[in-house]
């Protein structure tokens, strides 16, 4: 492979630095109340637009609760609902360290398809944030990936063209989405491979 010059590393949140799961979410509410959480889910899922247009800013944080607790028969106040549908992040500590290497070369953005509960109430205060120059969040930029948008967000706060600028993202739609505008991008499968994408290109 080619040496290709690199200025911006772009990373996404969700599954790359933050792997989460909702199970945790079923099993509070299911303590609340039998199957109240295996309900949500389920009702959560078919109603996925709802969840894409909080995370794009289409509808305000009160609007999406009121549907979500409605969805809960309002067994739930908006204050645990909050905090359990937001406490599903763990840290990929591997991950998280590479950041402060990185950060010595190259300009850190974070491209995340994320929401203001889980922004407020599940992970902003994650100190491996500190390194990010930029936190490019879909619910703040009204775009959501794989939109152009979202990618040009990035490129409007670098200033740098497209080619120097490298996504790891855990979704083969977005790093697609990624490429269409121009980055290089890679798959994350894992800190391994992410190792071995960096070393191939000269970043590590």
């Amino acid at each position: 492979m080619a040496i290709r010059k690199y200025s911006v590393i772009v990373f996404d949140l969700g599954n790359v630095l933050l792997p989460f799961n909702y199970d945790v979410v079923v099993e509070k509410f299911n303590k609340v109340s039998t199957g109240l959480g295996d309900k949500f889910v389920e009702s959560y899922r078919n109603n996925y637009q709802i969840h894409r247009s909080f995370e794009r800013g289409d509808i305000t944080e009160e609007e999406f609760l009121e549907k979500m607790l409605n969805l809960l028969g309002h067994k739930i106040g908006k204050e645990k609902f909050c905090n359990d549908f937001s406490k599903v992040f763990t840290v990929n500590k591997e991950v998280a360290e590479l950041l402060p290497e990185l950060k010595k070369k190259y300009i850190l953005v974070l491209l995340s398809n994320t929401n203001s509960i889980h922004e407020e109430y599940g992970w902003k205060n994650n100190n491996f944030l500190k390194y990010f120059d930029k936190l490019i969040l879909s619910h703040k930029v009204n775009a959501v990936k794989p939109e152009q948008k979202i990618y040009k967000a990035v490129e409007v706060f670098t200033k740098k063209p497209p080619a120097e600028h490298i996504f790891i993202d855990d979704i083969a739609e977005y790093v697609e989405g990624a490429k269409y505008v121009g980055w290089d991008a890679v798959q994350f499968t894992g800190y391994e491979k992410l190792v071995n994408d960096f070393k191939r290109r000269g970043i590590l």
